[in-house]
């Protein structure tokens, strides 16, 4: 039997062995690279968690959320819808206009006539739609009535009422004489309404009444 050392095949004796580079090779320069970028992977994985949740929470809120209908019905707090060719086509050019305003969609407009006096017939024109900043939109709402009836001044907030959102009231001053302008907006639905004869504390609470019967939630 052979004195030699047993080898294994293709190992020279006499050149030394070396072990793979790893961590406890790597230089401080190789090893905070690193840990940056570990940490730069983890923060762009977190922003597209936080992307695909919120793009989830739209949607869920869009297709499964409670979905507002608005109506105008024939009577409500004892005035009657008025279907005269006049007064369908001024709501309908004031509808269309604040639904291309605000992106409105399920549009509503209606004149209301009052038993009191034709001089007293409300107007009401609005849609549905989604309203991310509700009380900013009812501002701009109502200055696009200073591009059609007139400036509407002093406008203040009011109690919205059991619906929630915000309601807000001015005063009108356009060609057809001074007029109360009332409007509400929550996040689902945004409608103006022009109460002539009618000072701002009667409008409103005619407005809530109004609110009550047209919108729906379902």
């Amino acid at each position: 039997m052979s004195d030699l050392p047993l080898l294994e095949p293709g190992t020279d004796p006499d050149e030394p062995l070396v072990e793979p580079a790893g961590d406890a090779e790597a230089t401080p320069e190789d090893r905070a690279r690193r840990t940056r970028r570990n940490r730069w992977l983890l923060g762009a994985a977190l922003v597209a968690v936080l992307v695909v949740v919120a793009a989830l929470l739209i949607t869920w809120r869009l297709v499964a959320g409670p979905h507002t209908t608005l109506t105008a019905p024939d009577t409500v707090a004892g005035l009657r819808r008025d279907t005269a060719a006049d007064a369908v086509q001024t709501a309908d050019y004031l509808r269309d206009a604040i639904a291309a305003d605000a992106s409105l969609s399920g549009t509503v407009g209606a004149v209301y006539s009052d038993p009191a006096g034709p001089g007293n017939s409300i107007l009401l024109f609005g849609g549905t739609g989604s309203i991310d900043a509700p009380s900013a939109r009812l501002d701009s709402a109502f200055g696009l009535l200073n591009d059609q009836t007139g400036n509407v001044t002093g406008i203040q907030e009011v109690p919205a009422g059991p619906l929630g959102g915000v309601l807000k009231c001015g005063t009108s001053n356009g060609d057809g004489g001074s007029m109360t302008a009332c409007g509400w907006a929550d996040d689902s639905s945004l409608v103006l309404g022009l109460f002539p004869g009618r000072p701002v504390d009667q409008a409103a609470d005619l407005m809530r009444q109004l609110r009550s019967a047209m919108e729906h939630h379902g």
